[in-house]
């Protein structure tokens, strides 16, 4: 009881939540701010975030980069870079407002970008393909800077902090989006700072994260193959990799995905009651085997138009699910469901490795 807030170590720690409309209605930032005060006792106050997917419908054909600076020089440096690529059609400060439980914030800005069409044509590449490239250049080349959020109508939010101080800190009551995500920290094994909150994320997905993952460095020496960097201290961030590389440039579905990062056991598949159900699973857990992520883990994967929680195939992490009219609720314990909708319903925990899927109606977001 003597050691300082921060220096115990509590390998379950961590919070995560959610909320989603699959009716596509946007919500300001409150709920999902409430959902994390129940589980203050998970975090320690070295990380909290947020993020929130339709916020920026004016600008919802652009990315939307956040960046952390550490001074105005670094930001000299990644403006002038951005413009050789990228057409800014609007930088500004990201709005805060001062609370004392939030110190030592770097500079903190957002650009509404898109990519320089001779640019673009000089690369042959896809405008995603383009701005994640960018981003892995400017946080792995660029010192003193970093991109911590970089998709179309989304955006992440984070600091070091106890997440709902983290909430009030960007004002996000004065956002409105159709699904949120919110993370509270307990760092076991890695540094408390900002660029190390969660959520991480690459393009329009973003990951929260409770657990620790042992097939860390198994994982990254895979991803970065493809020149993915994981350079923020955390085994967190290659998860957000490797969803990205598996659903966007090897076009695997939800589902597949989950079979990958949390596959079965081979005595499992043995079981399943289909020659083509085990073939499947088998083939992806034969081409894939060093993206499957062992150790203990809950994550929410958030992405344009819908969100996946997964449990790691053991279920060592908990998670609950709710529901109440249009809304899934999903969280590390009921009381976060409840704070945010006290007549919720249908209140159920999945199964370890199963996905819970859940997407927003076509054209509602």
């Amino acid at each position: 009881m003597s050691m300082l807030e921060g220096q115990i170590r509590i390998p379950s720690g961590c919070a995560i939540s959610a909320v989603i409309s699959r009716e596509g209605r946007r919500m300001t930032g409150e709920k999902i701010i409430e959902s994390m005060r129940p589980m203050h006792e998970r975090s320690n106050g070295l990380g909290g975030g947020f993020a929130g997917y339709g916020i920026y419908p004016e600008y919802k054909d652009l990315f939307a980069l956040h960046i952390f600076y550490d001074g105005e020089p670094c930001r000299a440096a990644c403006e002038a870079y951005l413009r050789d690529h990228l057409e800014i059609v609007k930088g500004e400060i990201i709005p805060t407002r001062k609370i004392p439980s939030i110190t030592d914030e770097p500079l903190i800005w957002r650009y509404f970008v898109t990519p320089l069409r001779s640019v673009l044509a000089s690369r042959q590449l896809d405008e995603n393909e383009f701005l994640a490239r960018i981003v892995m250049h400017i946080n792995t080349h660029l010192q003193g800077t970093y991109v911590f959020s970089s998709g179309k109508n989304m955006g992440v939010f984070k600091a070091v902090g106890f997440p709902e101080d983290v909430g009030e800190f960007y004002r996000l009551e004065e956002y409105e989006a159709y699904c949120w995500t919110a993370h509270g920290r307990y760092p076991t094994n890695t540094p408390g700072w900002w660029g190390g909150a969660h959520p991480f994320a690459l393009l329009d997905r973003t990951i929260v994260h409770n657990g620790e993952i042992s097939s860390y460095d198994a994982n990254r020496r895979y991803i970065e193959m493809f020149g993915y960097k994981c350079t923020l201290q955390t085994d967190t961030e290659v998860i957000t990799y490797i969803a990205d590389f598996l659903q966007r440039k090897q076009g695997l579905s939800l589902t597949e995905l989950a079979s990958v990062i949390a596959a079965p056991f081979w005595s499992t598949i043995k079981r399943k009651p289909t020659e083509e159900e085990r073939l499947k699973l088998s083939f992806l857990r034969k081409v894939y085997p060093s993206l499957l992520i062992t150790g203990p883990f809950s994550i929410i994967l958030g992405f344009e138009g819908g969100l996946m929680a997964l449990n790691d195939r053991l279920k060592l992490r908990s998670m609950v699910v709710g529901e109440k009219d249009d809304l899934t609720f999903i969280a590390s314990e009921e009381a976060a469901i409840r704070a945010m909708e006290p007549e919720a319903g249908n209140i159920w925990s999945p199964a370890g490795g199963e996905p819970v899927i859940v997407t927003v109606k076509e054209g509602c977001y």
